[in-house]
């Protein structure tokens, strides 16, 4: 990893062409991210994440997906189960507190199996974002419930059940996204909630799990801290709020960078996520013009960084060997019964 560049790419469809994979070994990304245009089959998804660490060296870089279950969940049926939403977690939590935490733990550790299998060792989840009455959509369901206490114990779980198999988690979107009024796929939010209502409502479920070895920023202006720069771009908000009173000490990637809450350039937006302080540039797309945009911003891996990197690289595991069909039964009951 030595000369690994500080970026998380994509591809644009279920083999990498001749040009990604020229691009990929010029560059060095530290890791790679899927999305469902890259998932066909369950051979081709092996092939083609065996053929991402081929262009890096052969290393165990990275691979990360979002599988959450409910509408984000890129490898569906017949490669994988459909699974229930955050918010079906909840409402199980709900009825059954030690059953939801369960069910919580139990849909991470299947996701483990399930993304294992093909080579995949980063699941973007838990989603802890807290959503308000009338927040957005683009939370919505994905949310484990409404207030903090519930989004940070299922949170919690749902971590866990992916440690346990060997698979690291990603907590997503620090410091918050759930009092975003736009989805910021397509828009800027902006929250002018007060720093105390930040700190009761969407901080706490961050600081439960400031441990965790990887974070990824909200494109959402938090006005209270910086009422210019969205998180993901504000030196203040990571500095004074990821780093500072949530104390995450872990590797931070921005949310994609090609989405429209950022303004400028695929170049200009990388070089204000990296000047901000975010450890890792990911860009999900696939574009090879905005690739190379990231990749001549995108540093090469260093100093604290560096180390950062070097720790997710070092907690990747096989897994504690759990019965996996032991494990699918009792969840599937769980989730017959809710």
């Amino acid at each position: 990893m030595t000369h690994a560049k500080a970026m998380i790419l994509g591809c644009s469809g279920p083999v990498l062409t001749p040009d990604e994979k020229a691009f990929y070994g010029d560059h060095q990304p530290w890791g790679f991210i899927l999305f469902g245009r890259n998932c066909v089959d369950a051979s081709q998804i092996s092939d083609l994440v065996a053929s991402m660490r081929e262009t890096v060296g052969g290393r165990n870089a990275p691979v990360l997906i979002d599988q959450e279950g409910g509408r984000v969940q890129r490898i569906r049926e017949p490669m994988c189960q459909r699974y229930p939403s955050g918010a079906d977690i909840g409402a199980l939590y709900r009825q059954d507190r030690e059953k939801g935490l369960r069910a919580a733990w139990v849909m991470s550790r299947l996701h483990a199996f399930d993304l294992l299998r093909f080579g995949i060792n980063v699941d973007c989840l838990p989603v802890l974002d807290v959503p308000v009455e009338g927040a957005s959509n683009v939370i919505g369901n994905r949310a484990y419930g409404t207030d903090p206490h519930t989004v940070g114990e299922i949170g919690e779980a749902a971590a866990a059940g992916l440690t346990a198999g060997g698979v690291l988690p990603v907590m997503k979107h620090i410091p918050g996204h759930g009092r975003g009024m736009a989805d910021s796929h397509h828009e800027l939010p902006v929250v002018n909630a007060s720093r105390a209502e930040l700190e009761a409502h969407d901080f706490p479920p961050f600081q439960r799990l400031k441990g965790e070895l990887m974070a990824m920023t909200a494109h959402v202006v938090y006005s209270a801290y910086d009422p210019i720069y969205t998180a993901s771009t504000s030196a203040t908000v990571i500095n004074d709020v990821i780093r500072g009173t949530l104390g995450f000490q872990g590797l931070l990637m921005n949310d994609d960078i090609s989405m429209n809450a950022l303004k400028g350039t695929i170049a200009e937006r990388a070089a204000a996520v990296i000047a901000a302080g975010n450890d890792v540039l990911l860009h999900c797309h696939g574009i090879m013009e905005e690739m190379v945009q990231v990749a001549d911003h995108a540093p090469v891996l260093a100093g604290a960084s560096l180390l950062r990197a070097q720790a997710v690289e070092a907690a990747f595991g096989t897994g504690d060997g759990a019965d996996e069909q032991a494990l699918r039964d009792e969840f599937n009951a769980m989730i017959a019964v809710s």
